[in-house]
């Protein structure tokens, strides 16, 4: 029960990471992180955006090969 409460948060944060870096490619409007004092907060922070960076590139990567999806102009 424990177990599976922390994996949906987990993937939550993840898929909010995800929206944060699309956001950020969409219309460059980004998280200010250089405005956070703590270096260690600071860091995972960053840590934490680049994961959604991943995720979303990783996404468009298999999208882009997959038959099941098309560019439009």
């Amino acid at each position: 029960m424990v177990l599976g409460r922390v994996f949906h948060y987990g993937v939550d944060a993840v898929l909010v990471s995800a929206l944060l870096a699309s956001i950020k490619r969409s219309t460059g409007l980004q998280v200010k992180t250089e405005t956070i004092n703590n270096n260690e907060i600071k860091r995972a922070m960053t840590r934490y955006l680049d994961v959604g960076e991943w995720v979303l590139n990783t996404s468009i990567a298999f999208m882009a090969t997959s038959s099941y999806f098309e560019r439009k102009q």
